[in-house]
């Protein structure tokens, strides 16, 4: 009779990566161009001003502003003055 048991493989001895996914920048938090904004799988939230989609759906800021949630889309108010102020957030 055996005591001890014979050394097999196991079939449970891995484990996968994080992914890191979610939202980066709040709304109200400054952004520089290239700041990631939104890692997601698929596009729950879409591009809008000043808001660029890399291909892993990955939203990216291209100007230098205030991240601004409208709904699904994520814009960013540009800090710039001469930058034309976008129709999303005109009090008309």
């Amino acid at each position: 009779m055996a005591h001890k048991k014979g050394q097999g493989s196991t079939k449970n001895g891995r484990d996968s990566n994080p992914q890191y996914l979610g939202i980066k920048l709040y709304g109200g938090e400054t952004a520089k161009p290239g700041s990631i904004i939104i890692r997601q799988r698929g596009t729950p939230f879409k591009p809008g001003f000043n808001v660029r989609i890399g291909k892993d759906d990955t939203l990216y800021s291209v100007a230098e502003g205030m991240v601004v949630f409208a709904g699904r889309k994520v814009h960013v108010n540009p800090t710039d003055a001469k930058a034309a102020r976008p129709s999303y957030l005109s009090n008309n």
